[in-house]
Formats: C-alpha cells, sequence, structure tokens
C-alpha cells in the first residue's frame, strides 16, 4: 500500500529543477502593462460598461518577458469602480496572437479590495488544494505604463486548459455559475441549481456556458438533483460537492453557492458523465461577506456560530438540501468538516501560513499607495476585526479560533465516529488480471457500514462497494473487527480508500478521499532508465513533420537506445510534472530496436495513431515519460521555443539537448558529412556547398523538394534513384532544406 499524497509528482518537480511558475507561493509575480494611449484608463472603463471587450495593449511583460498586442480588460463585479485607481485586471495573451506564458494564456487579477489582511484569497485557495482540484494563487505588483497600480492577488483562470490539466478533457459541458449581468442586491437569477424546467432559456441568466453545448446537460443534472438524487452520483461527483460546501461553510466563505447569490463556483462534466464542482472567487473568504440569501450574519459572533447546516431545509438551495437529506451524505460532509477543522484551525496552522504571507508581501503592500486600507490595518486584521464597507473583515484568528471551538461542540461533531487502522493489500505488487484482498481493522461500525471505494485510472471515478466482516471475505475471523474484500487487479494500478460509518458518524482513510487515496501497483516489465528516450520535441510547428491528416501539429519523438522491440504499455505521457499520468500509451504501442516513435502533441484523441491529449507550449513547460508508480522514465524541461526549431539530443539518444532544426523521425544533430555518414540513411555531400550538393541513399527515393528558410518550396525533383545531383549555383547564400520522400529533412548552407 502507498499513500499517494502526491509525493512522487513533487519529486519530479525538485528533481527537474523547475524555476519558479506563475503560480509559485512564494515568489510575488511582476506585471507591466503598456498602452500607447494615455486614455487607457477610459477606454477600460468603456469596454467595461460594454460587456467586458477588449483592449489592446502595446506589451505586456510577465516577469520580463514581453507579449505584444495583448487583450487587456477590467474585470471584477463589487470590486470593480470606475472611479478608483486600483482595478481588477483580466489580461488575455491570445486575445490578437496566439501566445501564452508557461502555458497560461489568461492572467486573471484581483485588487484586494474586500481584505485588510491581503492573504484570505490566496490562504483559502492553498487551503482548498489539499481537497479538492482549485485554483493556483500567489500575489503580483503590477504597473501600467510604467506607474506601479499595487499589489494583486493572481489567481488562475478555470479555463478549458484548466479542466484539461485537473479531468483530462476539456470540450465537455462546462459552466461558470455566476449570472452573466452580474450578481447585487435585488438579483433575482441565481445560479443555484434549481430545476427551472426543460427550456434552457429559463437558465441563461443565471449560467454562462463556456463550452460550445451543454444546457441539456445543466437540465439534466438540476432534475437528478430534484427528482432522482439517490442516483445522483451518476451525473455528479457528490464528494467533490461535499467538500466545496463543507470548505465553503468552515470558512465562512458566503459569496459562494452556500450564500446569498449561489455563485462563484464552476462546474465541467467529465468523460465519466459528471459534473465536477471547481470553487472560484475567494477575496471574500473568512467571513467578509455576510449574506447568506436567509440572513445577513452582521456580527463577528454570528460568523462564528454561522450553523454548519445553513440552507438544510431551504429548497433555494437544493444541493444542499437534497443531498444532506441522505443520511450518508451528510455523515460523509461533517467528516470532511471535521478533517478540514483539524487539518487547518484546532493546530493553528491556517494562522502560521497566514503570517507567512504577510512577511512575504509586507515591503510590497507598504509600497501599494491605491490599496484600499491602511498599513496597520494589513497587519492587524489578521487578529482584529477591521471595517470593510458596509461590512466587517472580521480577524482571522478573532473568526476561525472561535469558530473551530464552537462546531466542535455540535452534535454531529461530538458523536462518536468509527476507527480506521490496519489497511493491507494481500499482495502488494500483483499481476496484471489478478485478485487482491484489501483489509481493515474498524471498530465502532455498523457491520453493513464500512466500504471500500476503487478505480483504476486517474481520470476514472470512483466505485464503491462493502466489505465484510464475516470470515468468508478473506477477512479472518467472523465478528473480529477485521473486513476484507475480494477486488481484480485490471491496470498497472489501483486507488483505493476506506470509507466507515455508524449511525452518528462518518470517517474516511485518508481523511482527504477521495482527493487523496491509498495506490496499489502492479508487477509489469518496465523500461529502464536510459533504454527509451524523449530524444526530440517541436512545440511550434508549422513545416516539419505532418500527421495522417497531413497537420503540423506539435510532436514529441522517443527513441529506443537498444537493439531490442520495446513495449510502452502502461508507461505514460505527459507535459505537466505536476499531474505525469495525462496521457497512456495504447497497450498496443511498441518501439523498434534502434527506431524513433513520434506522439503528436495535439490535444485530438479522437484522430488515428498516437494522440496525445495536450499540446506543447512554446513559452516552455515540460515533458515527462513515466509509470503511475512514479518511476521516471525519462523528463526534460524546455525554454522558450521558436516556431520550426526543435530541441533535440545531440548525439542522438544520450546527449544533451540543444536547440536546433528539427530531424524529424531521423537521426539528429546531422550537419556535415562525418555526421551525415553516420545516419547510415541519407548522406549529402558537400555541406556547405557552392555549386552543387550530392544526395546520397541506403534506399531509393522518389523525389526531392528543395524549401527555402521561410518554408517556400523553390525546387522539386522527380527521381527513382539512390543518388541525385542538384545544381545551386544560382541559390543566394544561406540555409536551405532537402525534403526527401515528404519526411526525411536535411539543412544544407550554401556558400558561394
Amino acid at each position: 500500500m502507498k499513500k499517494n499524497l502526491f509525493s512522487f509528482i513533487f519529486a519530479i518537480v525538485v528533481n527537474m529543477g523547475i524555476s519558479q511558475t506563475l503560480y509559485d507561493i512564494n515568489t510575488i509575480q511582476t506585471i507591466e502593462i503598456n498602452f500607447t494611449q494615455t486614455n487607457w484608463d477610459y477606454m477600460l472603463d468603456t469596454a467595461t460598461a460594454g460587456y467586458e471587450s477588449d483592449i489592446m495593449a502595446n506589451w505586456v511583460k510577465i516577469n520580463g518577458v514581453q507579449y505584444d498586442s495583448v487583450g487587456v480588460r477590467y474585470k471584477g463585479n463589487s470590486t470593480y469602480n470606475a472611479n478608483q485607481v486600483k482595478n481588477p485586471f483580466h489580461i488575455t495573451l491570445d486575445a490578437f496572437k496566439n501566445q501564452d506564458y508557461q502555458g497560461y494564456t489568461d492572467i486573471k487579477l484581483s485588487n484586494v479590495a474586500k481584505d485588510p489582511s491581503f492573504v484570505r484569497e490566496v490562504m483559502s485557495y492553498k487551503i482548498l488544494r489539499k481537497y479538492m482540484h482549485a485554483p493556483l494563487s500567489n500575489y503580483a505588483n503590477v504597473s501600467v505604463n510604467g506607474s506601479l497600480i499595487g499589489l494583486y492577488v493572481n489567481s488562475e483562470s478555470v479555463s478549458k486548459s484548466f479542466v484539461n490539466n485537473h479531468f483530462y478533457s476539456n470540450d465537455n459541458a462546462f459552466f461558470k455559475c455566476n449570472p452573466p449581468a452580474g450578481a447585487g442586491p435585488g438579483s433575482t437569477a441565481k445560479p443555484n441549481l434549481v430545476n427551472l424546467g426543460t427550456d434552457s432559456t429559463s437558465y441563461y441568466d443565471a449560467y454562462e456556458m463556456k463550452s460550445d453545448y451543454g444546457w441539456a446537460d445543466l437540465i439534466a443534472l438540476t432534475d437528478s438533483i430534484a427528482n432522482n438524487i439517490n442516483n445522483v452520483e451518476k451525473i455528479l461527483d457528490v464528494d467533490r460537492a461535499l467538500w466545496m460546501i463543507a470548505f465553503d461553510n468552515v470558512l465562512v466563505n458566503l459569496d459562494s453557492y452556500i450564500g446569498g447569490f449561489a455563485q462563484n463556483y464552476y462546474l465541467y462534466k467529465d468523460n465519466n458523465g459528471r459534473f465536477n464542482s471547481v470553487v472560484w472567487d475567494l477575496n471574500e473568504s473568512f467571513g467578509t461577506f455576510s449574506q447568506t440569501g436567509t440572513l445577513n450574519l452582521t456580527s463577528t459572533i454570528s460568523k462564528q456560530q454561522m450553523t454548519h447546516l445553513l440552507h438544510v431545509n431551504d429548497a433555494a438551495w437544493p444541493l444542499i438540501k437534497q443531498l444532506l437529506a441522505v443520511p450518508k451524505y451528510k455523515r460523509m460532509y461533517i467528516a470532511h468538516m471535521r478533517t478540514l477543522l483539524s487539518e487547518n484551525f484546532a493546530n493553528g496552522s491556517y494562522y502560521t501560513d497566514a503570517q507567512v504571507l504577510q512577511t512575504l508581501i509586507s515591503a510590497s503592500v507598504s509600497a501599494d499607495v491605491n490599496k484600499f486600507f491602511t498599513f496597520s490595518q494589513f497587519t492587524s486584521n489578521l487578529t482584529t476585526d477591521v471595517a470593510s464597507g458596509m461590512s466587517s473583515a472580521p480577524g482571522l484568528t478573532n473568526l476561525m479560533n472561535a469558530r473551530n471551538t464552537w462546531l466542535n461542540t455540535q452534535t454531529e461533531f461530538t458523536a462518536s465516529y468509527p476507527s480506521i487502522s490496519n489497511i493491507l493489500a494481500s499482495n502488494t505488487s500483483p499481476a496484471i488480471n489478478s485478485t487482491v484482498t484489501i483489509t481493515a481493522t474498524v471498530t465502532n461500525t455498523n457491520t453493513t457500514g464500512v466500504y471500500l471505494g476503487y478505480r483504476y485510472s486517474i481520470e476514472a471515478a470512483f466505485k464503491r462497494i462493502q466489505m465484510y466482516d464475516d470470515g468468508v471475505h478473506n477477512d479472518g475471523s467472523a465478528g473480529d473487527n477485521v473486513y476484507g474484500v475480494d477486488v481484480p487487479v485490471n491496470a498497472s494500478y489501483m486507488h483505493y480508500y476506506i470509507y466507515a460509518e455508524n449511525n452518528n458518524a462518518g470517517l474516511f482513510s485518508p481523511e482527504r478521499a477521495e482527493f487523496e487515496y491509498y495506490s496499489l501497483f502492479a508487477t509489469i516489465p518496465m523500461i529502464n532508465a536510459g533504454e527509451v528516450a524523449i530524444n526530440e520535441l517541436l512545440a511550434s510547428n508549422s513545416f516539419f513533420g505532418a500527421d495522417q491528416d497531413g497537420e503540423h501539429d506539435d510532436w514529441i519523438e522517443l527513441y529506443n537506445n537498444t537493439s531490442n522491440y520495446i513495449s510502452l504499455k502502461n508507461a505514460y505521457l505527459s507535459d505537466v510534472s505536476l499531474t505525469p499520468l495525462k496521457w497512456m500509451f495504447p497497450d498496443n504501442a511498441t518501439i523498434a530496436p534502434n527506431s524513433y516513435l513520434i506522439v503528436w502533441a495535439d490535444s485530438d484523441t479522437t484522430q488515428a495513431g498516437l494522440h496525445a491529449n495536450f499540446k506543447l507550449s512554446a513559452t516552455g513547460e515540460q515533458v515527462v515519460l513515466s509509470y503511475a508508480n512514479g518511476t521516471i522514465i525519462d523528463n526534460v524541461t524546455f525554454g522558450v521555443q521558436a516556431t520550426d526549431v526543435s530541441y533535440q539530443r545531440c548525439p542522438n539518444g544520450i546527449g544533451s539537448f540543444t536547440a536546433t532544426t528539427p530531424t524529424y523521425n531521423s537521426v539528429n544533430c546531422v550537419v556535415g558529412i562525418d555526421e551525415q555518414e553516420q545516419a547510415n540513411a541519407v548522406r549529402l555531400y558537400p555541406n556547405p556547398c557552392v555549386t552543387s550538393l550530392h544526395i546520397f541513399s541506403d534506399e531509393q527515393f522518389s523525389y526531392v523538394e528543395v524549401f527555402d528558410i521561410i518554408s517556400k518550396r523553390i525546387a522539386f525533383y522527380n527521381a527513382k534513384t539512390n543518388s541525385l545531383t542538384i545544381d545551386v549555383s544560382n541559390y543566394s547564400n544561406g540555409i536551405y532544406f532537402i525534403k526527401i520522400d515528404g519526411k526525411t529533412v536535411r539543412k544544407i548552407i550554401v556558400e558561394h
């Protein structure tokens, strides 16, 4: 058994020496915006009034990397005001040109208008990421036309790229659960998942569809919540929904689904047909927002003692009312709340984290002349309430220490819950298609109240089956508190967790399940380090290599350094080190001895052949070839890539990486006659050439094309032969490319 805390993933990051990223929580980013127009603020205000159309900035620099022709607009609802200097920004790098920063195209910058402490949003996301998929978040100093506007919170956009990284697809139903026109006093359109009938237009004012289709899917979800809650797990990730409402309640995050406007979350339907909830916009977490929708919490004590069963009987919040009406779901919900309290608030770790964040940003907050609170209020709000508009921002410790104490005195929290220990697998390295027994010692539970949740893929939904203490499930003796169940191992790995309950309370092991789980890895033939290498990659391809449909997609070339056929079964390829199990090779994928294998990084798995579910970023990222148990076959980190310039090993298969002319599906770093001879396939002589170029091949070729440096074809030769001489005497000095039979490419240099 292995407890999956993503530890091996983080080890990859450390071992690869990855530089700090756009959302590194320990680094303040620097974002500079430049407009040619002096009235840029007026233009942004006008665009905001006209439904947030983008204004083109002359350039935007992110940590010194400059991007031209970038879309910029103001964002926000209650935090935007045309009369203030420091407004929230939405920067869209690819609004006018195809460009990104470390794979990110949308930069969302909050102006911290509601939070004297400056830590609510960043710390809330940090806590949330322990329990469910959630955006990354940190800080950025933002300036416009050379003038510092102030310190902003920089939070990852919940975009198609986000859902692709977390849910392994991006073309299914996808909704931002906020009224498109904004929420405010008197709002009647609420994305509260109330079933409004089968007419999709009834939902338009409350939800913003981010996909090409999906209204029927959303309506089906609301119908299932209202009328078929016992089968809702087929269409909703219930565990993730329970974590969301538990998080919102514990942290008194009322500008959320559980609050007056029932908003600020996303729904994405994964390939299992289930909607996944993603929390968004945490700037008013920790009690700054006071409207529950049924009453206003006007004092800090009312927020400290906000009921954990808020809206349990309110039809306007069906996700809460209907889910918590199911006893098992209610016990799971309370178990998640207990975990949130014990791991973050009972031990005081949240306060330590808040102090660390304030130390990091203190100088930037002091330099922010446009901030909405004084520096004294910034430092005091960790402990002391600060007035914030028409409400107040409770001191974090004043709110949460008392809330932790109060919740833990409530009946559901004082109930005696089960204990789970001695979780064992009968075989820790089972063969694929064998059966293992999972056992656990469980006390203080019902005889029918112990379950195993398991799955065979990180993309799959967990299945939950009962475990038994009857002496006939390899569980020892009947009634000995050892519960067991047999499960087949049908893949290279299995994720699992235990859930136990009695009539009053439930418990997960690990407690962060289903987001965290135990892992069991099957015994499989594995590729040894060095046998297969990431040999070359092209992150911006307009010419070198086309797939079976003639598309010049990004590609990754693997090379077999051995003289044997090697199977890639059970191996994974990814462009994100934190999610290395992103794309699994088909079972029949092999690579021939001393040969190449191309994987198209085009995020189009519907095409025939090897097409990964991700694209490469020309601004730089990683490529990881690994197994589910954390074994790394090979990995490479690359920086900014120019179009049609590849990153390849030199010498082939074993050397260090260098940027040069792509050698798609052929030997790397071939530039002169000696190296050409080593290729043992196509040889060019002389190179550089003056008047003529001789082409020799071990095999007959049919035609030869010559392209100039901008990929314009300047010559074509029909030649069913092994050798050909080309007259280059009329060519201008420079670099050209020889393409043989539409696939083998060589660079030549003409020097008269």
